[in-house]
């Protein structure tokens, strides 16, 4: 099947790359760099502008066309070169086609002095696929956010405030969809007053469309070969917010000290994610160490169950998978966890129909397999085909958390355990069974279900369902298992020794005891996936009551989407926008009654390896006004404001 999600390469005699779709070049033949700093960074006056950047402050660079990352990587230079050590670069580039690894690294390897850069970017240039993709980069001072697919798909659901334009499409005699008015509106959307912009191309009706939606463009001269080029300054009115409770809250006080509530992956990924940015965190979890509760088991699974229909929820699973996959290279492979590929079993005819949806989806994120090559696959005989991610595999969550706090401006504080919530000076006081633990501007409650004991007036409906994993001895023979292998249950590979298969799912029980019952039950789920694993591992003689397992709440939500944002005060809500209660339709003026300085990144169900880390970036990108790492859609169908906004609509007798 031909691949139609890449960039498809030409190489010159020279070894530089062309679009074999454009017909086009990707960087001057003459002075690439040259070009690059000239016509981006120097009109864009770029440094300049990083020398002045205050501790903490960030420049948010847009472009259209990453092409090769040649335009970024040379920001990025000049960013280190010129910018004071605090200050940090935020860079938002969407690319219909993006390179292939390979090629990437191939095309880089002709700029050996941006090195250092390239050699960090291809490092973390991996599950790039379809939608929003974050990649931190210098310990997190510099972000990445490539949006991959159309500029028009892509462009119209980025929340962010741009302020410099690279526009770098190919020719636009050549490439013109990248070149329209209605492109043009969406970068003038994202701009503010005095954005400014900078792009290769001098051609007339160029400029005159760029002026006519905001920009005042001139000619100035060129670089070689090139007469002219373009730069210019956003001189419109920079567009307001749509919905006031999806809005942006009002920034905190100046002190960057946030309080995280739980030490699970989505408290140390929001911890993490403000940490970057400068924040000291001080992150409270009542029991020993991190990721004793639902982060705690030994093994889980990056399993992305994708829709067809391109759902709110595949959209955050895509971009959520890769990051969680970009993070994972930090960690040390085979011990903490293993890129050894996901196969989804297609165990009946429902879920054969469901799978051979799917085929829209790029074959680097999966492909189907028939039994035969399931089989090679995994090392196992198995009953059916499936859909393989080849780039999948297992984590051991506690090792991502202790990661993911390493950072001198975290302070884990075990043994504290919140027990009530209040606020006092613009400031969140925590208490415990002895007293005030600790105060900070920035309140982030990232500990499940707790959150209704501690927040009990906003009434978010989260539920709690129990979870038990069995721990099931290797021996050689079932250790030919190479991939986690998925039907109703699991079973992945062995880590130190033993394999991990699960999880039964109890949405009654409150004993976290591992049972007996659901030992069994998980073990029927092992016969259901494998009758030859079963046999390796002699699970028919196995007694349920000597397995060794463990027990944990998933926390979810009705609509199966995390929780995660700023929270307003649910009867103020009430009152601000009771004619919603009457007219679903109506957008009130009024401001939203936020719990200001009040996060939450709760309700990851069974999906927290994959949502929970990009959750934090979510959090930091609101509370730091950055780009945010998910399309404006996504981000509004997780946020906690959803359920009040719902109920009142319910009493205007819309459907929710």
């Amino acid at each position: 099947m031909p691949d139609t999600h890449h960039a498809q390469l030409d190489w010159d005699e020279r070894g530089q790359p062309l679009s074999r779709s454009y017909g086009d070049i990707y960087f001057s033949q003459e002075n690439g760099l040259e070009e690059t700093r000239y016509v981006f960074l120097a009109n864009n006056d770029l440094a300049t502008r990083f020398a002045a950047l205050a501790d903490g402050e960030c420049l948010n660079i847009g472009e259209t066309g990453f092409g090769t990352g040649l335009n970024f990587l040379c920001a990025w230079q000049l960013f280190e070169q010129q910018a004071p050590a605090g200050a940090r670069l935020h860079f938002v580039s969407v690319e219909k086609y993006p390179l292939h690894h390979d090629d990437l690294q191939r095309a880089l390897a002709l700029w050996p002095e941006l090195a250092p850069f390239s050699t960090e970017l291809l490092a973390q240039y991996r599950a790039i696929h379809p939608g929003f993709q974050r990649l931190l980069l210098a310990d997190g001072r510099v972000v990445l956010t490539l949006l991959i697919g159309d500029a028009m798909e892509q462009l119209p659901q980025l929340d962010a405030r741009i302020d410099a334009w690279f526009l770098d499409g190919f020719n636009p005699a050549k490439n013109p969809e990248m070149w329209t008015p209605e492109l043009f509106a969406e970068l003038a959307r994202l701009s503010s007053a005095g954005t400014t912009l900078g792009t290769f191309t001098s051609a007339g009706v160029v400029r005159r469309a760029l002026n006519a939606a905001g920009f005042q463009m001139r000619r100035v001269p060129g670089l070689g070969k090139k007469w002219e080029v373009l730069k210019g300054h956003f001189i419109g009115n920079p567009q307001g917010e749509g919905k006031p409770w999806f809005a942006r809250p009002a920034r905190p006080a100046p002190e960057k000290h946030a309080v995280v509530i739980g030490a699970g992956l989505a408290g140390c990924a929001t911890a993490a994610s403000l940490a970057a940015r400068g924040w000291r965190v001080s992150l409270l979890e009542r029991h020993a160490a991190v990721a004793c509760e639902a982060s705690g088991n030994p093994q889980g699974v990056l399993y992305l169950k994708l829709s067809a229909h391109g759902t709110t929820l595949s959209r955050l699973i895509v971009a959520g998978f890769g990051h969680t996959r970009r993070l994972l290279e930090r960690l040390q492979r085979g011990a903490d966890w293993d890129a050894c590929g996901v196969l989804q079993l297609a165990f009946d005819d429902k879920e054969a129909a469901r799978q051979g949806k799917l085929a829209a989806f790029p074959a680097d994120l999966l492909h189907s397999v028939g039994r035969e090559q399931a089989e090679a696959l995994a090392g196992i005989g198995l009953p059916a085909g499936g859909l393989f991610y080849p780039d999948a595999g297992w984590v051991h969550p506690p090792a991502l958390c202790r990661q993911l706090v390493q950072h001198p401006l975290i302070e884990l504080r075990p043994y504290q355990e919140a027990l009530s919530l209040s606020r006092q000076d613009d400031r969140w006081r925590v208490d415990g069974p002895s007293g005030t633990l600790v105060e900070a501007p920035v309140l982030v409650l990232a500990c499940a279900a707790e959150i209704g004991r501690l927040l009990p007036d906003a009434n978010l409906p989260l539920k709690r369902i129990r979870g038990q994993i069995s721990r099931l001895p290797a021996n050689a023979l079932s250790s030919q298992l190479r991939t986690v292998v998925c039907a109703e249950g699991y079973v992945a590979p062995p880590r130190d020794g033993e394999h991990t298969l699960g999880a039964s799912f109890d949405f009654h029980s409150d004993d976290l005891t591992p049972s007996v019952a659901e030992h069994a039950g998980n073990l029927e789920l092992l016969r259901e996936i494998s009758k030859d694993l079963t046999e390796r591992l002699h699970a028919q003689t196995l007694d349920p009551a000597t397995l060794e397992g463990r027990a944990a709440f998933r926390c979810t939500s009705p609509d199966y989407l995390p929780i995660v944002g700023p929270l307003a005060d649910a009867e103020a809500f009430a009152e601000t926008y009771a004619v919603l209660a009457k007219d679903a339709r109506q957008v009130p003026d009024a401001s939203c009654p936020w719990l200001h300085g009040l996060y939450i990144n709760s309700g990851h169900g069974s999906r927290g390896l994959i949502s929970a880390p990009l959750a934090g970036e979510l959090i930091a990108a609101w509370l730091e006004d950055e780009p945010l790492p998910l399309p404006r859609e996504v981000a509004e169908a997780c946020h906690p404001n959803r359920f009040m906004l719902r109920t009142l609509i319910r009493g205007a007798g819309s459907p929710t």
